[in-house]
Order: C-alpha cells, then sequence, then structure tokens
C-alpha cells in the first residue's frame, strides 16, 4: 500500500446538507469512450428503474477501462445534468482516492444489493 498522510477533516456541516445529495447503488453496464475528451468515459449506469449516462474522468485510470463493466458502484443522482466535451453527464460516480491524488477505486457495496438503493 502507498505511503498515505489524510488530508485534514473539513468543517463540519449540518446533517441537513447531507441530506441534500442523493448517492445511490448502480451496475455499470457499459463504458465508451468520449471521442472529444482525452480523460473522460461514458458510462451507462442502470438504476433498477432507468438507466442513466454519467461521464467520468478515468480514462487515464486504468489499463482497461472494461473492467468496471458489470460492478456495482456509488453515484450522486440528483446533481444538474451537466454537457462536457459534447455529452451530457446525469449524475457523478462518487469514486475514493482522486481528491487526495491516489489513482482513484470505485466506492462499492460489499455485496450485491438492489440497483437504485439509496446510501446513508
Amino acid at each position: 500500500m502507498e505511503q498515505f498522510t489524510p488530508a485534514a477533516v473539513k468543517p463540519a456541516i449540518a446533517i441537513a446538507d447531507v441530506d441534500k445529495l442523493d448517492v445511490r447503488v448502480g451496475t455499470i453496464v457499459a463504458v465508451d469512450e468520449v471521442p472529444k475528451s482525452s480523460k473522460l468515459l461514458k458510462l451507462k449506469v442502470n438504476f433498477g428503474d432507468h438507466h442513466r449516462t454519467i461521464l467520468a474522468g478515468m480514462k487515464g485510470e486504468r489499463a482497461n477501462p472494461q473492467e468496471i463493466v458489470g460492478r456495482q458502484a456509488l453515484f450522486v443522482v440528483n446533481l444538474e445534468s451537466k454537457r462536457v466535451a459534447g455529452e451530457t453527464s446525469d449524475g457523478m460516480l462518487f469514486d475514493i482516492g482522486y481528491a487526495d491524488g491516489l489513482v482513484p477505486v470505485l466506492a462499492v457495496p460489499e455485496r450485491a444489493v438492489p440497483n437504485g438503493l439509496r446510501a446513508g
């Protein structure tokens, strides 16, 4: 494991602020290139009652991005849609490590759970 020094804890927030985030489990069903971007991948994610396209800046983080197809992960689903590199992203992959400068890993449930299940 890499040597790592944790960042300082951020200032306290109210639990109501955490409750504003809608974090859900989804299964990544497809990973595609975003032609106009050197960093972005287009993830198609199954949330049980619907599918979404979510862009993730992880193109250079994995030798084979297809290895995450079929994996469950956590996603923030109540962000405003954002248009980037000619594509629209309807959420955000909730990964671990990027903010601290490490190669990110997926935030995943410890066992398979229903798609669309809420975190929190």
